[in-house]
């Protein structure tokens, strides 16, 4: 499945270019008998219908004429939404100084799960400074260590 993912993302890659996109992920899943080619993409002003009914278009010709996929399945070409996923370096710089939500895959000071505003990122380490009860912590997250990131709405 990695390869299709890679597949799509290559064939995809000069549309972003040339509509001035960026690629957030692409998910292919099977969900009870159907299967789903989900390509999330997203610009510094937002992605609206038109934005995501572009890419569609020009992203399903391109599936059509290489055939990657051996089977029918449904593309669906979407924003990431308000809780955009961080998966790579620029979306952790990117999100310096908004709320995120940290999971991961071993205990940091006895908890596996933090939200709270992203305040530095170096390639090596999260910090991300938590509210417990009414003081505030840096808690220092190495990379390695995270299972997954977004980021989270915070109300107030």
């Amino acid at each position: 499945m990695s390869k299709i993912t890679e597949v799509v993302e290559e064939l995809a890659a000069p549309i972003f270019q040339e509509l001035g996109l960026e690629l957030v992920e692409i998910e292919y899943v099977k969900e009870g008998k159907s299967w789903f080619l989900r390509v999330y993409i997203d610009k510094d002003t937002g992605v609206d219908i038109e934005d995501c009914g572009l890419v569609s278009e020009r992203l399903s010709e391109k599936l059509d004429e290489v055939d990657p996929i051996p089977h029918n399945y449904f593309l669906e070409v979407s924003s990431p939404g308000a809780e955009r996923p961080l998966k790579k370096d620029k979306d952790f710089e990117k999100a310096i100084g908004k709320n995120v939500y940290i999971k991961t895959y071993e205990p940091i000071d006895g908890e596996k799960s933090f939200e709270g505003t992203l305040t530095a990122f170096d390639g090596q380490t999260v910090k991300v400074e938590v509210k417990i009860k009414t003081r505030k912590k840096i808690i220092e997250i190495p990379y390695e260590k995270v299972a997954n990131a977004r980021l989270a709405v915070a109300f107030s």
